[in-house]
């Protein structure tokens, strides 16, 4: 994993070997307020890395952006060596048409600070909808994938009941467990403790300790949860104003940071 500031005129081919993730000076304003400023940093395939900073500071655009939820305004972002947005024609760089993005979207997967889960699907089914229609899986294999998964989150006994019938937490590992039945290559999480009753959380977090030391899945993570940032993290990135302002393994970034920013940050949530 790398952060740094580069040119945001550069457009080099998407890396590959290990990274995974790669951002080149991406932009993205809303308005008047930029909210990423010529953003660079890579996520090597199999690491967990999380993002840290204050509300505002562009945590959750960046995973908004891998899901093509919002497009830069400037820069490429690049998933497993192939452009997300972008593709070449001609020996140019042109926006992406809508096949090539939601290809290359495949392999990545998001778990929400809300569930949206179908209220009127069992939850069996919203876990393997997906994988049948997009990925053209088989009912059969879905189900049994399906049936492994809710095995992994502790709801084995849950697949037929409605998701309204059961708790935030539980709602939250059924999300979880849809979005790892797409296969994708990366997870990325979004707060997806900050709608529970705080009762619930330690659940959750269990659930994603467990996946992130039993697989191989990369994972990007934005929480407040500092502890379990430091428990799963490979590395944490202090953002502040759309840039990464620190970076490095969890014991030095929460132990020993270098950045006022990131002291007074720390300092306030831990």
């Amino acid at each position: 994993m790398s952060a740094e500031s580069s040119s945001p005129n550069a457009t080099p081919a998407p890396a590959a070997g290990s990274e995974l993730i790669r951002f080149d000076g991406v932009t993205k304003r809303f308005g008047s307020n930029t909210v990423l400023n010529h953003l660079d940093f890579t996520v090597d395939a199999g690491k967990h890395v999380t993002l840290i900073g204050p509300s505002g500071s562009g945590k959750t655009t960046i995973l908004r952006l891998l899901m093509t939820l919002l497009k830069p305004d400037e820069g490429t972002i690049s998933v497993d060596g192939e452009y997300l947005t972008h593709e070449e024609k001609n020996g140019k760089l042109v926006p992406a048409g809508e096949r090539h993005t939601r290809e290359v979207r495949k392999k990545i997967g998001m778990v929400f600070q809300q569930f949206n889960l179908f209220p009127n699907m069992k939850v069996l089914r919203n876990i393997t909808e997906a994988p049948v229609h997009v990925l053209g899986m088989s009912k059969d294999e879905a189900t049994e994938r399906g049936r492994e998964l809710l095995d992994l989150v502790g709801l084995s006994d849950k697949a037929d009941a409605y998701p309204n019938h059961l708790s935030g937490g539980q709602q939250q590992r059924v999300a979880i467990a849809r979005a790892l039945a797409m296969r994708p290559k990366v997870l990325l999480l979004d707060e997806v403790t900050s709608a529970l009753d705080p009762e619930l959380v330690a659940g959750v977090l269990d659930v994603l300790r467990d996946i992130a030391h039993t697989t191989d899945i990369t994972m990007l993570v934005v929480t407040h949860e500092m502890n379990f940032a430091r428990d799963i993290s490979d590395d944490v990135l202090m953002f502040d104003a759309g840039r990464v302002i620190e970076s490095g393994p969890p014991e030095k970034i929460f132990s020993e940071p270098e950045h006022e920013r990131t002291r007074e940050f720390l300092s306030a949530v831990l």
